[in-house]
This record gives C-alpha cells, structure tokens and sequence, in this order.
C-alpha cells in the first residue's frame, strides 16, 4: 500500500513544482515588465480599427447556429480521416464501413433536422 499512495505524492509534488514555477515565471514577469499607462494605451482596440459609438451591439442568434453546424461538420471530418486510413488495414473492412455509415446517418439526421427548423436559410 505504501507504493501506491507514493505515485500520488509524486503526481502532487510535480503538480507543486509546476505551479511554482509558472507563478515564478509570472511575477517576475510583473516586476520586470514597464507599466506606463496612457489614454491611448488604455482605449479599446480591435482589428487595427478605433471604436466608434457605443460598445454594445446585438448580434442575431444564426450566426451562433451557423458555428455550431461547422463545428458538427470539422468533428465528422476529424472521424472521418482516421477512419479512411484504417478502412484499407486488413480485418477492418466490413465493421468499420458499417459503424461509419451509421455514425453519418447522425450526422444527416442532425443536417436534417436543422432543415426542416429552417436554421440553414439565410435571408
């Protein structure tokens, strides 16, 4: 019993260790750095464009949807190349076809579904 508690001290002290030297590393950061604030330094910045107007604005909520049917459509494309190179490996064919055609008939159940809510017209 007294290996298996010694792992986690080990974890624990390493955990320390690197929690000291990243706090270290920030405060000397914070000592040597200038700190010379000025209205200019201080004003909002974005894009290489000054603010003009307020800093509120409402954005509508398809775009927000638009990014959620892009990041469904870069997860299938993250499964979808691994399983490309092992289709070809010996002992893999038929299972893996099956289990991937089924995971996109999720997928198109899902582009389906956000059809038919209408999410994907842009007017």
């Amino acid at each position: 019993m007294n290996g298996y508690f010694s792992s986690y001290l080990t974890v624990a002290a390493l955990l320390a260790i690197g929690l000291a030297v990243v706090s270290g590393a920030l405060l000397v950061n914070r000592l040597l750095r200038p700190h010379r604030p000025t209205p200019e330094k201080l004003l909002t910045y974005e894009c290489g464009v000054d603010p003009v107007g307020e800093g509120w604005a409402q954005s509508q909520v398809r775009y927000y949807v638009f990014t959620y049917l892009y990041v469904v459509f870069a997860v299938d494309a993250v499964f979808l190349f691994p399983w490309a190179t092992i289709f070809a490996a010996p002992g893999f064919g038929v299972a893996t076809l099956v289990e991937m055609f089924v995971f996109l008939a999720f997928i198109a159940l899902g582009i389906l579904y956000a059809w038919r809510k209408r999410v994907l017209t842009w007017t």
